[in-house]
């Protein structure tokens, strides 16, 4: 891809280029933050045994960089779980157990992180709703994003053909290699979504690719599924990588409504 990230508020990510309106989001990259190695620089995640003032201040620069949004983060658990975001969710002492959010409160960010797994963001017509998903292999297996779709409709009152979905940095196709459990796991996947590995019992799975699959057939037409195509381990400058580096950082992607 050609989108180039900058900064914004000394937090180094990039803003999505998609056809979504009434909604801002933003993706983060690991650059422009505070943590030292192998954390550096801009981890935002809280469970990694980085130092927690550090990740206290990158979160801080996260923030500023979405605009007045404020992100609500989640405990990430590789489920299928969607929390409906309220104002309310922020004054909890513990963040909210679940694999994606929605909201249609106006500058509450629907937040989710990644180090490899695929984090993909949802908006309605206008904004009326919005929805931010992280989406490992077992998520995308187990329905995460057809949950998450389900209830930004659901929010909004629209149909799945007028959902716009955008897919942020993973792990490429050349680089996740798994075993049969996981080729089995999407057994109606098309062929595409999947090549021979260099050994016996391993394939080469595409995230994307099984991330646009699923959502076609929940109704969100392939068109109007956007991004994709940022490898997180191949691009070190730019991207944490657990596949890569085992200990790291990790990124995160945010939407909020407009308004």
């Amino acid at each position: 891809m050609s989108v180039v990230p900058h900064s914004v508020g000394d937090a180094a990510g990039w803003q999505p280029v998609w056809a979504a309106t009434g909604v801002g989001a933003w993706m983060s990259t690991r650059g422009g933050g505070s943590s030292r190695p192998p954390y550096d620089s801009l981890n935002l995640g809280v469970a990694v045994d980085d130092e927690p003032l550090s990740v206290q201040a990158n979160r801080q620069r996260f923030e500023a960089a979405l605009g007045g949004a404020v992100p609500v983060f989640l405990k990430q658990v590789h489920g299928t779980h969607v929390v409906h975001l309220q104002r309310e969710h922020l004054r909890l002492a513990a963040p909210l157990e679940a694999d994606a959010a929605v909201c249609t409160e106006p500058g509450l960010a629907c937040t989710v992180q990644v180090a490899d797994c695929l984090p993909v963001l949802f908006a309605a017509p206008h904004g009326a709703a919005v929805g931010a998903a992280h989406a490992g292999w077992r998520g995308l297996a187990a329905g995460v994003l057809e949950a998450t779709l389900a209830q930004v409709c659901a929010l909004a009152g629209c149909g799945p053909t007028e959902v716009r979905a955008w897919l942020g940095p993973c792990i490429g196709p050349r680089r996740f290699e798994v075993g049969d459990e996981v080729r089995e796991a999407f057994s109606a996947a098309p062929p595409a979504c999947f090549t021979p590995g260099a050994r016996p019992a391993k394939h080469l799975a595409d995230l994307c690719a099984l991330a646009r699959w699923r959502l076609q057939e929940a109704g969100l037409p392939l068109g109007q599924v956007e991004g994709g195509g940022w490898c997180t381990v191949e691009d070190p400058s730019r991207f944490f990588s657990f596949r890569r580096d085992g200990v790291t950082g990790r990124l995160a992607a945010a939407i909020w409504r407009l308004g």
